[in-house]
C-alpha cells in the first residue's frame, strides 16, 4: 500500500498522530465531489451525498464493532463533546472525572461548565506515561456523572484499560466517555467488548481522511434518553420538513448531528476508512507493533535508555 500514498515517495512520513498521510483514493474521491457538485448542483445532495454520508457512517462502525445506528457525525471532536455534555443530568451527579494525561479538548468541555456546578476531577499520573485504572476508582463516586478519557495517552502512547475503567464508572452508575483520537484505525478496538457508553474519534489521524470530520457512537440503550440542548437540522427526526415551531430528535445516534456537513472531507475520509477496512486494523497494528519493537531494541543496542 506504500504506493497509495504518494508523500511515501518523498520523505519518510512519521507524523500520523498530527496528520494522516494523503492517499490518492481520497485525492480521487475529492476530485470526485468536485465533479459531482459541477454536474449535478444542489440535486448531488439527494441523489448522492446523502448516500456518501451514510456510508461513511457504516465503515466506521464495522471498524469500532457498532451498528450504523449507533454512530453519528460532527465536524470535529470538540463539537461531538459539546453536543454529549449538554445531554446530561448535573443536578444529582455533578462531578466528572478524567485523567491529568488527557488531551486538553476532554477537560475543556466540563471545565467550562463549573459556574453551572460542575466539578471536574482529575486523575494524576504517578510517572507522566500511565494512569492505573486504580487510581479512577479513588476519584469515582455515586455523585460522578461521567468518566471521560482518553484510550490511548497522546503524550505518551500508553493504551489504558479502558473496559476497567468503564466497570469502575458503571459501579457506581456512572457513564463512561472514550476519546480514541489516538487509537482509531491502528489499535483495534469493540466498543461492545469495552463496555463504553460513548466514543468520540475523527479522521485526522489514523483514519487518514484528514480534518473537517470526527465520529460519535453512542450505546443504543442510550440513544433515546439522550436529549442534547445544542441542535441542528440534521438532528431533526422530519429534517426535510422545515418545522419551525417544533423539534423531534432522530431515534438514532445521528440525533447529536447538527449542521450541513462538509461533504467533501466526507469522500476524502471514505477513502481513508476503505484502506484501513482492506488492510484491517489487526494488521496495522501488527506491523506497528514489529516496527516499534524493531525500533527499541537497536535503540537499546546504541546504549540509549527506552523509558
Amino acid at each position: 500500500y506504500r504506493s497509495e500514498f504518494p508523500i511515501l515517495q518523498r520523505k519518510t512520513y512519521l507524523n500520523s498522530c498530527s496528520l494522516g498521510a494523503l492517499s490518492n483514493r481520497s485525492m480521487q474521491g475529492l476530485a470526485q465531489f468536485m465533479e459531482m457538485w459541477n454536474e449535478w448542483g444542489a440535486h448531488a445532495w439527494y441523489e448522492i451525498w446523502m448516500g456518501e454520508i451514510a456510508k461513511a457512517r457504516q465503515k466506521f462502525a464495522a471498524i469500532i464493532g457498532a451498528q450504523p445506528h449507533e454512530v453519528a457525525i460532527a465536524p470535529s471532536v470538540s463539537v461531538a463533546l459539546s453536543s454529549i455534555a449538554s445531554a446530561l443530568d448535573y443536578s444529582k451527579r455533578n462531578n466528572v472525572v478524567m485523567a491529568d494525561m488527557d488531551f486538553p479538548t476532554l477537560p475543556h468541555q466540563w471545565l467550562v461548565k463549573r459556574r453551572l456546578g460542575v466539578e471536574c476531577r482529575f486523575v494524576e499520573s504517578p510517572d507522566r506515561i500511565y494512569t492505573p485504572p486504580e487510581l479512577f476508582e479513588r476519584q469515582v463516586d455515586d455523585k460522578t456523572a461521567l468518566v471521560a478519557t482518553s484510550r490511548v495517552f497522546y503524550t505518551s502512547g500508553y493504551i489504558q484499560d479502558v473496559r476497567a475503567v468503564a466497570d469502575i464508572a458503571h459501579k457506581q452508575g456512572a457513564y463512561v466517555l472514550i476519546d480514541d483520537y489516538q487509537g482509531t484505525g491502528q489499535i483495534p478496538i469493540n466498543v461492545n467488548a469495552i463496555d463504553v457508553d460513548f466514543l468520540v474519534t475523527g479522521t485526522l489521524k489514523w483514519l487518514m481522511g484528514g480534518p473537517g470530520l470526527a465520529f460519535v457512537y453512542i450505546r443504543e440503550g442510550l440513544l433515546s434518553q439522550l436529549q442534547p440542548t445544542i441542535a441542528g437540522w440534521f438532528g431533526h427526526r422530519d429534517q426535510f420538513q422545515f418545522k419551525t415551531q417544533e423539534f423531534e430528535f432522530r431515534p438514532e445516534a445521528t440525533r447529536v448531528e447538527l449542521g450541513t456537513p462538509a461533504v467533501p472531507t466526507i469522500y476524502t475520509a471514505n477513502g481513508g476508512l476503505d484502506i484501513v477496512q482492506e488492510i484491517s486494523v489487526e494488521q496495522i497494528c501488527e506491523r506497528t507493533r514489529y516496527l516499534t519493537n524493531d525500533l527499541i531494541a537497536q535503540v537499546r543496542e546504541h546504549g540509549w535508555k527506552v523509558r
